[in-house]
């Protein structure tokens, strides 16, 4: 069954620690702890069929180029975050249609925009039972750690 991997963005971005990085791969641009634990597990088990939901951008394969610093989110509307819409048409411009189950690592919000665009397709959500993110980090740890995807 050919699956996609779906991590998330976040808040941290090379950008904030390198002002003069520049244009940089999406794969790189987001450095918080959580974003990078999931690329790690993305780029383990699933390494050629993984992106990230980004909230400006939508979804970013890994070697796309993300201009420079920005500040959206999907948890503060006033920011313009991409619309459901938006990254309904970009599941089939992307081809992102092709895949037949998506496994989404992120919480509660990325879950359901995901369940959302991309239903009927099969979703499996191995996060949604951690009671916070540094329980999902642990899991995330776990499963690398000893080599099994959840």
């Amino acid at each position: 069954m050919k699956t996609l991997c779906i991590v998330p963005c976040g808040s941290s971005k090379i950008w904030d620690k390198k002002p003069n990085a520049g244009p940089t791969k999406a794969r790189d641009v987001y450095i918080g702890p959580f974003a990078k634990k999931c690329r790690e597990y993305a780029e383990k088990f699933f390494p050629s069929s993984w992106c990230i939901l980004s909230a400006k951008y939508g979804f970013l394969f890994p070697d796309e180029i993300v201009q420079g610093p920005y500040n959206v989110s999907f948890n503060n509307k006033s920011t313009n975050p991409i619309s459901l819409n938006e990254l309904s048409n970009q599941i089939i411009e992307k081809g992102l249609d092709t895949f037949e189950r998506i496994v989404v690592l992120g919480g509660r919000n990325y879950v359901n925009m995901i369940k959302e665009v991309f239903y009927p397709k099969e979703i499996h959500t191995p996060l949604t039972d951690c009671q916070g993110i540094g329980y999902m980090m642990g899991k995330l740890n776990d499963s690398i750690q000893r080599g099994v995807p959840l």
